[in-house]
């Protein structure tokens, strides 16, 4: 489905979460109701692991017996919503794996305008790094995202920490991408948020497509949630608390920008390895 001529209107969620799945839904219930009625969003996009957050050290009993399945409450909550407002969402959960009590998915869920599960992205690339280890609790995914088909164009989705591999944004690109969604959750910490802001800005700019990185705020994690478009313009950014972040992106400028700059064609794969 080629990009729509018609702006889209997102509102990237910058909400921080808790450990009670109730307090979050309702955060979130709140969220899409403004998004919809306030800045009449066609998408709402939530960070990752937004269904619950648990801090580091949590054990792994508690955050396994927390995990649901893609057709536990949560997610059937979140299609309600996405139905109700008529708006697709894109909202992070932890995901219970079948016989184990040792690791959940890392988990994105699309959800259509019609409240229908329309792509699901398990987290493939896991933060093992800056003292942190994200595979103590979490299972890696098995596939990369393929892109889906919208109303709006093609829609592609990888997770926070995929931000420091081209390679996945390149896959999604190279299979028709349009807007890659980046549910986030960036940790505090020295130069983090200068390389989250250039990682977004580089991976929009390299593939000559939007990106929608939001993230979550709190005093663990950076906020900052921004959208670039395929020039590299970043077009909003959020604060460092919780905000909605509304903003329309004109998918006709992919077009006009790779006229421009057409180095999607200019790849020499031969020489690749």
């Amino acid at each position: 489905m080629p990009a729509s001529d018609s702006p889209l209107r997102i509102v990237m969620a910058q909400l921080g979460s808790v450990s009670d799945k109730r307090a979050n839904y309702e955060k979130a219930a709140a969220a899409v109701e403004r998004s919809a009625t306030r800045y009449q969003a066609q998408m709402v996009v939530f960070p990752e692991i937004f269904m619950s957050y648990f801090p580091v050290g949590t054990p792994i009993e508690t955050i396994v017996e927390d995990a649901e399945t893609l057709e536990g409450p949560f997610t059937a909550q979140l299609r309600e919503l996405a139905s109700r407002f008529r708006t697709w969402l894109v909202f992070g959960m932890k995901e219970k794996l079948p016989n184990r009590s040792d690791r959940v998915y890392n988990t994105v869920v699309v959800v259509s305008d019609d409240g229908e599960v329309a792509g699901v992205y398990r987290k493939t690339h896991l933060y093992d790094a800056f003292g942190f280890r994200e595979s103590d609790s979490i299972e890696p995914g098995p596939v990369l995202f393929d892109p889906i088909d919208t109303p709006f164009g093609k829609l592609g989705v990888f997770v926070c920490y995929e931000l420091r591999f081209p390679e996945i944004a390149r896959y999604q690109a190279l299979r028709g991408a349009d807007i890659i969604v980046v549910p986030s959750g960036w940790v505090r910490g020295p130069m983090k948020e200068f390389h989250w802001t250039n990682l977004v800005t580089t991976r929009a700019l390299e593939n000559t497509l939007y990106v929608v990185a939001c993230n979550q705020a709190s005093d663990f994690y950076t906020g900052q949630s921004l959208i670039v478009d395929p020039m590299g313009v970043q077009l909003v950014t959020g604060p460092e608390s919780e905000a909605l972040i509304p903003c329309e992106i004109d998918l006709g400028r992919i077009a006009s920008v790779r006229k421009t700059l057409p180095s999607h064609r200019h790849r020499r794969t031969e020489l690749y390895t």
